[in-house]
Protein backbone atom coordinates (compact mmCIF):
# COMPACT_ATOMS: atom_id res chain seq x y z
CA UNK A 1 0.00 0.00 0.00
CA UNK A 2 1.08 3.65 -1.07
CA UNK A 3 0.62 6.32 1.62
CA UNK A 4 1.35 9.75 1.34
CA UNK A 5 1.53 12.02 4.47
CA UNK A 6 1.14 15.76 4.18
CA UNK A 7 2.32 17.64 7.27
CA UNK A 8 4.39 20.51 8.40
CA UNK A 9 5.67 18.69 11.68
CA UNK A 10 7.82 15.75 11.56
CA UNK A 11 11.03 13.81 12.73
CA UNK A 12 13.81 14.79 14.19
CA UNK A 13 11.36 17.56 16.05
CA UNK A 14 11.13 16.15 19.88
CA UNK A 15 7.86 17.29 21.12
CA UNK A 16 4.30 17.78 19.43
CA UNK A 17 2.51 16.73 16.27
CA UNK A 18 5.99 15.98 14.54
CA UNK A 19 7.06 13.71 17.21
CA UNK A 20 3.90 11.69 16.42
CA UNK A 21 3.52 11.85 12.89
CA UNK A 22 7.43 10.97 12.53
CA UNK A 23 6.58 7.75 14.71
CA UNK A 24 3.49 6.63 12.65
CA UNK A 25 5.43 6.73 9.07
CA UNK A 26 8.35 4.73 10.65
CA UNK A 27 6.08 2.38 12.09
CA UNK A 28 4.03 1.77 8.51
CA UNK A 29 7.28 1.70 6.87
CA UNK A 30 8.37 -1.19 9.42
CA UNK A 31 5.06 -2.98 8.72
CA UNK A 32 6.16 -2.63 4.98
CA UNK A 33 4.49 0.04 3.44
CA UNK A 34 5.65 2.28 0.83
CA UNK A 35 5.40 5.84 2.52
CA UNK A 36 6.14 9.32 1.26
CA UNK A 37 5.99 12.16 3.53
CA UNK A 38 6.11 15.58 2.37
CA UNK A 39 6.89 18.36 5.14
CA UNK A 40 9.50 21.42 6.49
CA UNK A 41 12.51 21.95 7.63
CA UNK A 42 12.34 21.22 11.71
CA UNK A 43 11.80 23.96 13.50
CA UNK A 44 9.31 23.58 16.63
CA UNK A 45 9.14 24.40 18.93
CA UNK A 46 12.18 27.13 18.67
CA UNK A 47 10.68 28.60 15.60
CA UNK A 48 13.85 28.75 13.89
CA UNK A 49 15.45 26.17 11.41
CA UNK A 50 17.14 23.20 12.55
CA UNK A 51 20.78 23.23 11.99
CA UNK A 52 21.90 21.61 8.88
CA UNK A 53 18.52 22.61 7.03
CA UNK A 54 17.93 25.68 4.38
CA UNK A 55 14.79 27.71 4.68
CA UNK A 56 14.48 28.41 1.55
CA UNK A 57 15.80 24.77 -0.43
CA UNK A 58 13.93 22.05 -1.92
CA UNK A 59 15.75 18.91 -0.28
CA UNK A 60 14.89 14.83 -0.11
CA UNK A 61 16.28 12.97 2.48
CA UNK A 62 15.60 9.00 3.38
CA UNK A 63 14.73 7.91 6.76
CA UNK A 64 16.03 4.21 6.93
CA UNK A 65 13.31 1.40 7.59
CA UNK A 66 12.18 -1.73 6.73
CA UNK A 67 11.09 -0.18 3.56
CA UNK A 68 13.24 3.21 3.40
CA UNK A 69 10.91 7.14 4.36
CA UNK A 70 11.08 9.55 1.27
CA UNK A 71 10.67 12.44 2.98
CA UNK A 72 10.51 16.03 0.86
CA UNK A 73 11.65 19.09 2.91
CA UNK A 74 9.54 22.17 1.42
CA UNK A 75 10.72 25.72 1.90
CA UNK A 76 8.95 27.86 5.26
CA UNK A 77 9.14 31.34 5.95
CA UNK A 78 9.60 31.60 9.22
CA UNK A 79 8.45 34.85 11.06
CA UNK A 80 11.08 36.68 13.85
CA UNK A 81 8.06 37.73 15.86
CA UNK A 82 5.10 35.63 16.46
CA UNK A 83 1.31 37.56 15.69
CA UNK A 84 -1.95 36.08 14.22
CA UNK A 85 -0.81 37.62 10.51
CA UNK A 86 2.25 36.22 10.73
CA UNK A 87 1.51 33.21 11.53
CA UNK A 88 -1.03 32.70 9.48
CA UNK A 89 1.52 34.12 6.62
CA UNK A 90 3.75 30.91 7.81
CA UNK A 91 1.20 28.87 7.31
CA UNK A 92 0.27 29.58 3.80
CA UNK A 93 4.11 29.75 2.46
CA UNK A 94 4.09 25.97 3.84
CA UNK A 95 0.50 25.30 1.63
CA UNK A 96 2.11 27.06 -1.14
CA UNK A 97 5.45 25.42 -1.03
CA UNK A 98 4.44 21.59 -0.51
CA UNK A 99 1.65 22.32 -3.61
CA UNK A 100 4.27 21.77 -6.60
CA UNK A 101 5.70 18.74 -4.62
CA UNK A 102 1.87 17.10 -3.93
CA UNK A 103 1.03 17.59 -7.12
CA UNK A 104 3.92 15.77 -9.14
CA UNK A 105 2.70 12.77 -6.26
CA UNK A 106 -0.53 12.13 -8.39
CA UNK A 107 1.31 10.58 -10.79
CA UNK A 108 3.00 7.79 -8.03
CA UNK A 109 -0.60 7.05 -7.49
CA UNK A 110 -0.92 6.45 -3.43
CA UNK A 111 -3.42 4.55 -2.06
CA UNK A 112 -3.81 6.85 1.21
CA UNK A 113 -3.00 10.80 0.90
CA UNK A 114 -3.02 11.44 4.90
CA UNK A 115 -3.19 15.02 5.91
CA UNK A 116 -2.45 16.35 9.67
CA UNK A 117 -4.01 19.26 10.63
CA UNK A 118 -2.50 21.92 11.57
CA UNK A 119 -2.10 23.67 9.10
CA UNK A 120 -5.84 23.40 7.86
CA UNK A 121 -4.49 25.10 5.03
CA UNK A 122 -3.03 22.31 3.59
CA UNK A 123 -6.16 20.56 3.72
CA UNK A 124 -7.81 20.89 0.51
CA UNK A 125 -4.56 19.88 -1.72
CA UNK A 126 -4.50 17.17 0.68
CA UNK A 127 -8.05 16.10 -0.83
CA UNK A 128 -7.78 17.61 -4.20
CA UNK A 129 -4.53 14.72 -4.96
CA UNK A 130 -6.34 12.41 -3.52
CA UNK A 131 -8.98 12.57 -5.84
CA UNK A 132 -6.73 13.17 -8.89
CA UNK A 133 -4.74 10.14 -8.18
CA UNK A 134 -8.15 7.69 -7.31
CA UNK A 135 -6.80 7.84 -3.55
CA UNK A 136 -8.74 7.76 -0.62
CA UNK A 137 -8.32 10.77 1.82
CA UNK A 138 -7.42 11.18 5.42
CA UNK A 139 -7.29 14.22 7.86
CA UNK A 140 -6.06 13.53 11.08
CA UNK A 141 -7.00 16.26 13.71
CA UNK A 142 -4.23 17.13 16.15
CA UNK A 143 -5.30 20.63 17.14
CA UNK A 144 -8.74 22.36 15.89
CA UNK A 145 -6.57 25.43 15.16
CA UNK A 146 -9.07 27.62 13.84
CA UNK A 147 -11.28 27.26 16.45
CA UNK A 148 -8.47 28.07 18.63
CA UNK A 149 -7.03 30.86 16.55
CA UNK A 150 -10.29 32.49 17.07
CA UNK A 151 -10.64 31.94 20.99
CA UNK A 152 -7.49 32.51 22.16
CA UNK A 153 -7.32 36.01 19.93
CA UNK A 154 -4.69 35.04 17.77
CA UNK A 155 -6.61 35.87 15.09
CA UNK A 156 -8.87 39.05 15.94
CA UNK A 157 -10.39 39.73 12.71
CA UNK A 158 -14.38 38.36 13.13
CA UNK A 159 -15.32 39.77 9.27
CA UNK A 160 -14.39 36.60 7.81
CA UNK A 161 -15.20 34.42 10.44
CA UNK A 162 -18.28 32.87 9.50
CA UNK A 163 -16.85 32.09 5.87
CA UNK A 164 -13.83 30.72 7.34
CA UNK A 165 -16.48 27.83 9.27
CA UNK A 166 -18.21 27.59 6.21
CA UNK A 167 -15.42 26.82 4.15
CA UNK A 168 -13.92 24.23 6.83
CA UNK A 169 -17.33 22.45 7.26
CA UNK A 170 -17.63 22.01 3.26
CA UNK A 171 -14.36 20.59 3.41
CA UNK A 172 -14.33 18.13 6.09
CA UNK A 173 -16.91 16.68 4.55
CA UNK A 174 -15.15 15.76 1.94
CA UNK A 175 -12.69 13.59 3.32
CA UNK A 176 -12.91 9.69 3.03
CA UNK A 177 -11.63 9.32 6.71
CA UNK A 178 -11.38 12.14 9.56
CA UNK A 179 -9.74 11.13 12.83
CA UNK A 180 -8.70 13.02 16.35
CA UNK A 181 -7.17 12.44 19.31
CA UNK A 182 -9.91 12.88 22.12
CA UNK A 183 -13.53 11.59 22.23
CA UNK A 184 -14.37 15.25 23.18
CA UNK A 185 -12.57 16.51 19.86
CA UNK A 186 -14.61 13.67 17.96
CA UNK A 187 -17.89 15.20 19.26
CA UNK A 188 -16.74 18.77 17.88
CA UNK A 189 -16.15 17.06 14.77
CA UNK A 190 -20.20 15.96 15.04
CA UNK A 191 -20.93 19.34 15.64
CA UNK A 192 -18.85 20.53 12.18
CA UNK A 193 -21.10 18.48 10.48
CA UNK A 194 -18.98 15.11 9.87
CA UNK A 195 -20.78 12.06 9.32
CA UNK A 196 -20.65 9.41 12.18
CA UNK A 197 -19.23 6.90 9.81
CA UNK A 198 -16.54 8.80 8.60
CA UNK A 199 -15.35 9.88 12.21
CA UNK A 200 -12.24 8.10 14.01
CA UNK A 201 -10.58 7.86 17.59
CA UNK A 202 -6.50 8.41 16.78
CA UNK A 203 -5.30 9.15 19.93
CA UNK A 204 -1.88 9.79 20.35
CA UNK A 205 0.59 7.04 22.41
CA UNK A 206 3.67 6.12 24.53
CA UNK A 207 6.33 3.20 24.61
CA UNK A 208 5.58 2.09 27.68
CA UNK A 209 8.44 -0.22 27.61
CA UNK A 210 10.50 2.87 26.76
CA UNK A 211 8.69 5.45 29.48
CA UNK A 212 8.50 3.81 32.55
CA UNK A 213 9.15 4.48 36.47
CA UNK A 214 12.95 4.19 37.36
CA UNK A 215 13.60 1.90 39.74
CA UNK A 216 16.33 4.65 40.88
CA UNK A 217 16.89 8.16 41.08
CA UNK A 218 16.86 9.80 37.80
CA UNK A 219 20.37 10.96 37.04
CA UNK A 220 19.56 14.67 36.06
CA UNK A 221 18.91 15.15 39.59
CA UNK A 222 23.10 15.13 40.45
CA UNK A 223 23.19 16.80 36.93
CA UNK A 224 21.03 19.58 37.37
CA UNK A 225 22.42 20.36 41.14
CA UNK A 226 18.69 19.31 42.94
CA UNK A 227 19.43 18.68 46.17
CA UNK A 228 18.24 15.96 48.40
CA UNK A 229 14.96 16.68 49.46
CA UNK A 230 13.80 18.92 46.97
CA UNK A 231 10.41 18.40 45.48
CA UNK A 232 10.58 18.64 41.85
CA UNK A 233 7.50 20.31 39.67
CA UNK A 234 8.54 19.65 36.35
CA UNK A 235 6.67 21.20 33.03
CA UNK A 236 8.14 19.69 29.66
CA UNK A 237 7.55 20.85 25.92
CA UNK A 238 6.25 23.45 24.13
CA UNK A 239 6.26 26.74 25.59
CA UNK A 240 3.46 28.61 23.23
CA UNK A 241 0.58 30.65 24.34
CA UNK A 242 -1.96 27.53 24.58
CA UNK A 243 -0.34 26.72 27.69
CA UNK A 244 -1.50 29.21 29.92
CA UNK A 245 2.63 28.80 31.78
CA UNK A 246 2.10 31.89 33.76
CA UNK A 247 0.61 30.11 36.32
CA UNK A 248 3.18 28.00 36.69
CA UNK A 249 5.35 31.27 37.30
CA UNK A 250 2.69 32.72 39.44
CA UNK A 251 3.23 29.50 42.08
CA UNK A 252 6.81 29.43 41.37
CA UNK A 253 6.29 33.09 42.78
CA UNK A 254 3.84 31.61 45.58
CA UNK A 255 5.71 28.73 47.15
CA UNK A 256 9.03 30.64 47.34
CA UNK A 257 8.95 30.17 51.10
CA UNK A 258 7.17 27.10 51.27
CA UNK A 259 8.68 23.43 50.96
CA UNK A 260 11.62 22.98 49.25
CA UNK A 261 10.06 22.97 45.48
CA UNK A 262 12.28 23.09 42.56
CA UNK A 263 10.42 24.21 39.83
CA UNK A 264 12.27 22.77 36.07
CA UNK A 265 10.96 24.24 33.33
CA UNK A 266 11.96 22.49 30.01
CA UNK A 267 11.72 22.91 25.92
CA UNK A 268 11.15 26.26 24.40
CA UNK A 269 8.71 28.30 22.36
CA UNK A 270 7.10 31.38 21.08
CA UNK A 271 6.23 32.56 24.87
CA UNK A 272 9.78 31.45 25.71
CA UNK A 273 11.44 35.00 26.54
CA UNK A 274 8.27 36.57 27.83
CA UNK A 275 8.10 34.19 30.16
CA UNK A 276 11.59 34.13 31.27
CA UNK A 277 11.23 38.39 31.57
CA UNK A 278 8.34 37.34 34.06
CA UNK A 279 9.91 34.81 35.93
CA UNK A 280 12.96 37.56 36.56
CA UNK A 281 14.34 37.23 40.34
CA UNK A 282 12.79 33.86 40.93
CA UNK A 283 15.32 31.23 42.16
CA UNK A 284 13.71 28.51 42.18
CA UNK A 285 12.77 28.11 38.81
CA UNK A 286 15.55 26.11 36.28
CA UNK A 287 15.11 26.57 32.66
CA UNK A 288 16.60 23.90 30.51
CA UNK A 289 16.57 22.51 26.75
CA UNK A 290 14.37 20.48 25.34
CA UNK A 291 16.15 16.57 25.59
CA UNK A 292 16.90 14.09 23.65
CA UNK A 293 15.01 11.10 22.66
CA UNK A 294 17.67 9.47 24.85
CA UNK A 295 17.14 11.25 27.79
CA UNK A 296 13.52 11.18 27.59
CA UNK A 297 12.90 8.90 30.36
CA UNK A 298 15.48 10.27 32.57
CA UNK A 299 13.83 13.61 32.42
CA UNK A 300 10.16 12.70 32.81
CA UNK A 301 10.99 10.30 36.13
CA UNK A 302 13.34 13.64 37.43
CA UNK A 303 9.83 14.88 38.31
CA UNK A 304 8.32 14.49 41.45
CA UNK A 305 5.22 16.24 40.27
CA UNK A 306 3.93 16.83 36.60
CA UNK A 307 3.11 20.06 35.84
CA UNK A 308 -0.09 20.46 33.22
CA UNK A 309 -1.08 24.09 32.62
CA UNK A 310 -3.41 24.96 29.58
CA UNK A 311 -6.04 28.09 28.99
CA UNK A 312 -9.40 27.51 29.83
CA UNK A 313 -10.36 28.89 26.12
CA UNK A 314 -8.36 25.73 24.24
CA UNK A 315 -9.84 23.26 25.83
CA UNK A 316 -11.00 20.46 24.15
CA UNK A 317 -9.39 22.07 20.52
CA UNK A 318 -6.28 20.28 22.16
CA UNK A 319 -5.27 17.37 23.99
CA UNK A 320 -2.01 18.01 25.46
CA UNK A 321 0.55 15.14 23.78
CA UNK A 322 2.92 15.46 26.89
CA UNK A 323 -0.02 13.64 28.67
CA UNK A 324 1.08 10.28 27.76
CA UNK A 325 4.51 10.53 28.56
CA UNK A 326 3.69 11.97 31.73
CA UNK A 327 1.43 8.99 32.77
CA UNK A 328 3.68 6.33 31.80
CA UNK A 329 6.40 7.62 33.93
CA UNK A 330 4.08 7.22 36.88
CA UNK A 331 4.20 10.14 38.69
CA UNK A 332 1.08 12.74 39.63
CA UNK A 333 0.15 15.33 37.66
CA UNK A 334 -1.34 18.76 38.47
CA UNK A 335 -3.22 20.22 35.63
CA UNK A 336 -5.42 23.49 34.31
CA UNK A 337 -9.02 22.06 33.44
CA UNK A 338 -12.37 23.06 33.98
CA UNK A 339 -14.83 19.91 35.04
CA UNK A 340 -16.11 17.86 31.75
CA UNK A 341 -13.16 18.53 29.64
CA UNK A 342 -11.38 15.43 28.07
CA UNK A 343 -8.02 16.51 30.20
CA UNK A 344 -10.15 16.64 33.60
CA UNK A 345 -11.51 13.31 32.75
CA UNK A 346 -8.24 11.85 32.01
CA UNK A 347 -6.45 13.32 35.24
CA UNK A 348 -9.03 11.63 37.51
CA UNK A 349 -7.59 9.26 39.92
CA UNK A 350 -4.03 10.11 38.38
CA UNK A 351 -3.61 13.82 39.82
CA UNK A 352 -5.13 17.16 40.46
CA UNK A 353 -6.99 19.74 38.71
CA UNK A 354 -8.10 23.40 39.33
CA UNK A 355 -9.34 25.89 37.23
CA UNK A 356 -7.43 27.21 34.04
CA UNK A 357 -7.52 30.99 36.16
CA UNK A 358 -7.02 30.21 39.81
CA UNK A 359 -3.38 30.94 40.21
CA UNK A 360 -4.05 30.45 43.90
CA UNK A 361 -5.47 26.24 43.76
CA UNK A 362 -2.73 25.55 41.77
CA UNK A 363 0.16 26.73 43.55
CA UNK A 364 -2.30 24.90 46.66
CA UNK A 365 -2.29 21.55 44.47
CA UNK A 366 1.56 21.24 44.29
CA UNK A 367 2.17 22.16 47.66
CA UNK A 368 -0.23 19.69 48.86
CA UNK A 369 1.32 17.08 46.68
CA UNK A 370 4.82 18.07 47.62
CA UNK A 371 3.92 17.50 51.21
CA UNK A 372 2.59 13.81 50.54
CA UNK A 373 4.41 10.93 49.42
CA UNK A 374 2.18 8.91 50.01
CA UNK A 375 -0.30 10.40 47.72
CA UNK A 376 2.16 10.80 45.22
CA UNK A 377 3.20 7.56 45.07
CA UNK A 378 -1.01 6.32 44.62
CA UNK A 379 -1.70 8.89 42.02
CA UNK A 380 1.67 7.84 40.15
CA UNK A 381 0.45 4.30 39.91
CA UNK A 382 -2.78 4.96 38.84
CA UNK A 383 -1.46 7.11 36.21
CA UNK A 384 0.96 4.40 34.63
CA UNK A 385 -1.62 1.61 34.91
CA UNK A 386 -4.02 4.05 32.75
CA UNK A 387 -1.03 4.84 30.17
CA UNK A 388 -1.02 1.14 30.00
CA UNK A 389 -4.27 0.56 29.23
CA UNK A 390 -5.38 3.29 27.34
CA UNK A 391 -1.77 4.89 25.31
CA UNK A 392 0.01 1.89 24.31
CA UNK A 393 2.12 2.39 21.21
CA UNK A 394 1.23 -1.13 19.28
CA UNK A 395 -2.03 -1.32 20.56
CA UNK A 396 -3.11 2.39 18.90
CA UNK A 397 -1.05 1.81 15.68
CA UNK A 398 -1.90 -1.45 15.01
CA UNK A 399 -5.36 -0.23 14.97
CA UNK A 400 -4.57 2.55 13.18
CA UNK A 401 -3.47 0.54 10.31
CA UNK A 402 -6.51 -1.88 10.37
CA UNK A 403 -8.61 1.33 9.81
CA UNK A 404 -5.53 1.74 6.81
CA UNK A 405 -6.80 -1.85 5.29
CA UNK A 406 -10.46 -0.94 5.84
CA UNK A 407 -10.46 2.52 4.49
CA UNK A 408 -8.79 0.93 1.26
CA UNK A 409 -10.64 -2.75 0.75
CA UNK A 410 -13.74 -2.24 1.80
CA UNK A 411 -14.69 1.42 0.59
CA UNK A 412 -15.52 1.97 -2.87
CA UNK A 413 -13.43 4.27 -4.21
CA UNK A 414 -15.78 5.40 -6.99
CA UNK A 415 -17.85 6.99 -4.07
CA UNK A 416 -15.92 10.12 -3.52
CA UNK A 417 -18.18 12.72 -1.71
Amino acid sequence: MRILILGINFAPELVGIGKYTGEMAVHLAMKGYDVKVITVPPYYPHWRIGEGYSVWCYRKEIVEATRPINVYRCPLWIPGKLSGIKRLIHLASFTASSLPVMLYHVLWRPDVVLTVEPPFFCAYQAWLVARLSGAQSWLHIQDFEIDAAFDLGIVKSTWAKRWIFSAEQWLLGRFDQVSTISGCMLEKLEVKGVDSGKQLLFTNWVDTDQIKPLEHESPMRSELGIRAGEIVALYSGNMGEKQGLEIVIEAARALTFAVPIRFVMCGHGAAYSRLRVLAEGLENILWIPLQPVKRLNDLLNLADIHLLPQRADAADLVMPSKLTGIMASGRPVVATANEGTEVWSVVQGCGITCAPSDYRAFALNVKSLAMDPARRAALGAAARKYAISHFDKEKILNSFESALHYLVTFRQKGNHA
